[in-house]
């Protein structure tokens, strides 16, 4: 078998499984700027939907999507790509001059 294949034996109780699973990122070409962008809102939908399903408010729920897009239009770039110094420089050097019940209730999120 080539490197672009990787063998994984399972063991359970049910006995002995043997799968092949293959590296896509040689057959798929990297994602275009409009399928970045429609998998973050997918996912942003998807963080909306658990939030009610858990029962929070609507405020609430409109509040947390404000505050992550105002970090996303912050940053500049989609939010799983943030590092924690990049956090560390939203909070300390963006909301610095916020009222400190902001910048403790945006910590939170």
């Amino acid at each position: 078998m080539s490197d672009q294949f990787t063998m994984v034996l399972k063991v359970s109780e049910l006995g002995l499984a043997l799968a092949v699973v293959r590296d896509l990122r040689d057959v798929r070409p990297p994602a275009t700027a409009e399928e970045l962008e429609q998998f973050e809102t997918d996912v942003l939908a998807g963080f909306v939907l658990a939030r009610a399903s858990a029962g929070l408010a609507d405020g609430t729920i409109r509040g947390d999507v404000g505050h992550l897009e105002q970090m996303r239009s912050w940053f500049g770039r989609p939010l799983w790509e943030m590092e924690p110094p990049d956090a560390d420089a939203y909070f300390g050097k963006v909301l610095r001059a916020s009222p400190s019940g902001t910048r403790l209730g945006r910590s939170r999120r």
